[in-house]
């Protein structure tokens, strides 16, 4: 068994705080879900968003975190002569953790908050033709089994985590702040449900050419990148706080990198579209923005202002490509580019965390812990996650009817629209 670190009063004033600001990048990411997809599917992006939040934290008082565990405790197997600890053993219902702002029920606390978000990230891939009951029950099944198995793996004392203590391997699989835990399980389990609900209606000529279909509100879009951000710093600061026990005076480095790192992000996204289709593209730069957040979730604790700035470069160029080839050449109708930000962008900040941590002691073989992690995430947690969305859709299909595709998911889901003053769509978008 392992002991997470106890926090001086400080670092628990500090995390307390930071957990505070935390559910802005959950109310920022839905809000560039609503404004990346069309007008006719606005109230019901943001009830979605609403809705999956909520299974996600009832889920995660029911199981989620007797399944992340704390600490280590759980049954482990024996390989090689070494402890493999695969899964928690805590009481349901939160039964026995101590009320009282300890580093358990904080982490309690944060799991919770992160359960939310990996379960907003999906939705932006499954926009316009995502039914709600099929939302709720795949975010119940993502919020108490998949995102757990994997963060206990990486917080919660699993055989990730002790890859530096049994293989001297670093400081074993290092993720303070979810990029793998939230953004890769949430980015994966995005590319799952793309696959399975297919394109959009009318975004594939018959030739097999994509059609752009432009979201409708690029204000909604540019202020959830900033309410984002001020979410993000609370993420970052607290896990780094509950999982690493940095000291409070490495908040303010955290700070530093993960501006940094988002703005060189979507700075190079706004340079590439700008030298590839002659003007910036703002949907891109947002996405840019974001992806720099998402690297930032990993490595902003460990690498030098420098580092985090060439991260970010890297990782709004890869973000940019990835949405063009998943779009153009795959045929993977991603309309918010959620699987590009964030498996894409939280795989880069894993790397980072390997090429450029600092570590104060026990770096050595960090990237090769990094890999495993990543490995881990591509060869067991998309295919976990897509074969739980595949046996949901034979039970419980997941896509729309056709005819509420065509009129809308507002109107087909919950009887009004977002603007019933405005016309919220014209003929261009009304393809069967």
């Amino acid at each position: 068994m392992t002991t997470l670190p106890a926090l001086s009063d400080p670092q628990a004033a500090i995390c307390i705080l930071s957990l505070l600001v935390a559910p802005l990048a959950v109310a920022g990411l839905a809000l560039m879900n609503t404004g990346l997809g069309r007008s006719r599917n606005a109230a019901y992006s943001m009830m979605t968003a609403l809705c999956a939040v909520s299974v996600a934290a009832c889920v995660w008082f029911v199981c989620g975190r007797a399944f992340q565990g704390y600490g280590g405790a759980g049954p482990s197997v024996m390989l090689g002569g070494k402890p493999w600890n695969w899964i928690g053993a805590e009481p349901w219902f939160f039964r026995g953790l101590p009320m009282n702002g300890s580093p358990a029920l904080l982490t309690a606390w944060f799991g919770m908050l992160s359960a939310g978000f990996v379960s907003v990230i999906p939705l932006g891939s499954g926009a316009d033709r995502w039914r709600l009951g099929a939302v709720c029950v795949s975010t119940a099944l993502l919020a108490g089994w998949t995102f757990p198995l994997f963060s206990h793996w990486s917080w919660g004392g699993g055989w990730l985590a002790h890859l530096g203590v049994n293989y001297g391997l670093g400081r074993g699989f290092l993720d303070t702040a979810g990029a793998g835990s939230i953004h890769v399980v949430g980015g994966l389990t995005a590319l799952a449900v793309t696959w399975i609900l297919g394109p959009r209606r009318g975004k594939y000529t018959s030739e097999g050419m994509p059609l752009a279909i432009p979201g409708h509100d690029a204000v909604l879009v540019s202020f959830g990148c900033l309410g984002a951000f001020a979410g993000w710093l609370g993420f970052i600061s607290a896990g780094a706080i509950l999982f690493a026990g940095v000291e409070p005076g490495r908040v303010v480095l955290i700070g530093v990198n993960t501006l940094l790192n988002a703005s060189s992000a979507a700075l190079a996204a706004a340079l590439i579209t700008k030298l590839r289709f002659g003007k910036p593209d703002a949907s891109l730069t947002a996405n840019g923005w974001v992806s720099g957040l998402v690297a930032s979730s990993a490595a902003a604790a460990f690498v030098p202002p420098a580092a985090a700035v060439l991260t970010g470069l890297l990782t709004g160029a890869l973000v940019t490509l990835s949405v063009e080839l998943l779009d153009l050449r795959l045929d993977i109708d991603d309309p918010t580019g959620t699987v590009s930000v964030h498996a894409v962008g939280g795989i880069a900040g894993l790397l980072a965390v390997g090429l450029f941590g600092r570590m104060e002691a026990g770096g050595e073989g960090q990237f090769l812990a990094q890999l495993a992690g990543i490995a881990t995430l591509i060869g067991f947690v998309l295919p976990l996650t897509y074969t739980i969305n595949v046996l949901l859709n034979l039970v419980m299909p997941q896509r729309v009817a056709a005819e509420g595709e065509h009129h809308g998911m507002d109107l087909h889901e919950l009887g009004a629209g977002a603007y019933p003053e405005f016309m919220t769509h014209t003929d261009d978008f009304l393809q069967r």
